[in-house]
């Protein structure tokens, strides 16, 4: 029975053929391949169950796929398909036998468009702007990360082989490819999202999926200080230091906000300056309007083509920047991006993997010695003290939050060790209750040597920036 609240936009079977429309094809039959998945978690479960809505859809989508003649969709306009598409859908579904509400008429027409146009069942949760990771654990199995928080969704693929055309469709997209000749995937959706696949056989359950969302609108210096992430005091230095030209590294785990961050820092440079840019996948919003983005190449199916962070960084040195921003040290790149930090491109931003600051220049040393230059440890901890004038640390904490953990300075060298001291540090207190963790921001009652450089620069910070809690227990320090 035709629910009379939908309207199909087409005649009725038993009204005579429908000319096809420029999209359909005259043979009634896909020509790419493409073969529809029958099951997938419905969006609502109505009076059907998510079952009967699973069945509904795949004989639609097979339907669907007969009529269209998708190798003309990409040269129409996307909208006036979609909606042509709907027409089509809806009809189909008043053939069905089953009769369905409206609710469940429209979750079906969702979940159909979804498998044409976008990423099936993700495609909802692409959608969310809550949602900062997808990760997809077998067809079967789907988390999402929330606010810094993992949780685990109802929505499934039918089996292997339909994950397997979804993560296709994205791989192709880039003119990369997924097989047993190449299981392994780097790639990225059009807004601009991180994504990673593996598959069988280094992947053993089967396919995995990890997408990393792009944030559309960047945070800045005020989002951290409403997310109670920094204080106001952390803040205004990590501003003088930008304005000041220090060379900072960032430092923290995966997730821990240090892409995040580097995008905040970067944001303090002027407007005046030529930036330039080098990630493995572009994440970095920068709003300056003279900034040059750089982005490795991985290599082809031949193994050949590959262009990695180093050389973009020695080719970067030929333009003439003012600063560079490295998204993330990984190797021998490190080096480089030292020896432009000491020869004249003061005010340059990276940030790499490490637990702590002094972790994290144990980890640059072990980058240095990737490059093979068989430097003494005493000539590359050199190097390193004096390049990197900041080091800030940043972590996820257990209940989600991120926080600034340390900012420390670099001061320098005694016998072979790198002296570093902290600035403001994140002491943590215990969990509350409701698991929300506990701790103040503290100043550590050190004035930072590079006071003087901040002076040179215009930037002249009150000493009550830095003092202890005990001097002033309003500028040192924040309890939350």
């Amino acid at each position: 029975m035709t629910d009379p609240k939908i309207s199909t936009g087409v005649p009725p079977a038993g009204n005579g053929p429908r000319p096809p429309l420029p999209w359909e094809s005259a043979r009634g039959a896909a020509s790419n391949g493409v073969t529809a998945p029958t099951d997938q978690v419905g969006i609502t479960e109505g009076a059907h169950g998510v079952h009967a809505l699973q069945q509904v859809k795949g004989r639609v989508h097979r339907k669907l796929l007969e009529r269209l003649n998708l190798s003309n969709l990409d040269r129409l306009d996307r909208q006036q398909v979609a909606e042509a598409v709907r027409r089509v859908v809806q009809d189909l579904i008043t053939q069905e036998s089953v009769p369905l509400n409206f609710e469940e008429r429209d979750a079906v027409v969702v979940q159909v468009l979804d498998e044409i146009f976008g990423l099936g069942p993700l495609e909802p949760l692409i959608k969310d702007p809550e949602i900062s990771d997808i990760l997809v654990n077998t067809y079967k199995q789907v988390y999402i990360e929330r606010h810094g928080r993992l949780e685990k969704t109802d929505v499934m693929f039918q089996d292997d082989r339909h994950l397997l055309q979804v993560i296709d469709r994205i791989v192709s997209a880039v003119g990369r490819r997924i097989d047993d000749s190449s299981p392994m995937v780097d790639a990225r959706l059009p807004d601009g999202s991180r994504v990673n696949a593996i598959i069988k056989p280094l992947a053993l359950d089967g396919p995995h999926l990890s997408i990393r969302k792009f944030k559309r609108d960047a945070l800045s210096g005020d989002d951290l200080l409403r997310t109670e992430s920094l204080t106001d005091p952390m803040l205004a230095l990590l501003k003088a230091i930008v304005k000041a030209r220090l060379n900072v590294l960032i430092s923290g785990g995966t997730g821990a906000g240090k892409t995040t961050l580097l995008n905040i820092l970067s944001s303090f440079i002027p407007i005046t300056e030529r930036i330039v840019t080098i990630e493995d996948s572009a994440e970095l919003q920068l709003k300056q309007p003279h900034v040059v983005r750089l982005e490795t190449r991985p290599a082809n199916i031949e193994g050949q083509g590959e262009v990695p962070q180093r050389l973009l960084l020695i080719n970067a040195l030929r333009m003439r920047p003012d600063r560079i921003i490295m998204g993330e040290c990984r190797g021998a790149e490190a080096v480089d991006m030292l020896q432009a930090m000491n020869t004249g491109h003061d005010g340059s931003l990276t940030t790499l993997h490490a637990n702590t600051p002094r972790d994290a220049l144990s980890r640059l040393e072990t980058m240095i010695s990737m490059a093979n230059l068989e430097l003494p440890e005493r000539a590359m901890r050199q190097q390193i003290a004096s390049a990197i004038n900041v080091v800030i640390q940043v972590s996820r904490l257990s209940d989600g939050s991120r926080k600034l953990m340390q900012v420390s300075e670099i001061v320098g060298m005694e016998g072979d060790i790198i002296t570093m001291q902290d600035i403001f540090v994140y002491e943590r207190e215990g969990v509350a209750e409701n698991d929300k963790v506990l701790g103040h921001f503290r100043a550590t009652g050190i004035r930072p040597r590079f006071s003087d450089r901040l002076k040179s620069y215009g930037v002249d910070l009150s000493a009550l920036l830095f003092s202890t809690p005990m001097e002033n227990g309003r500028g040192g320090i924040s309890r939350w």
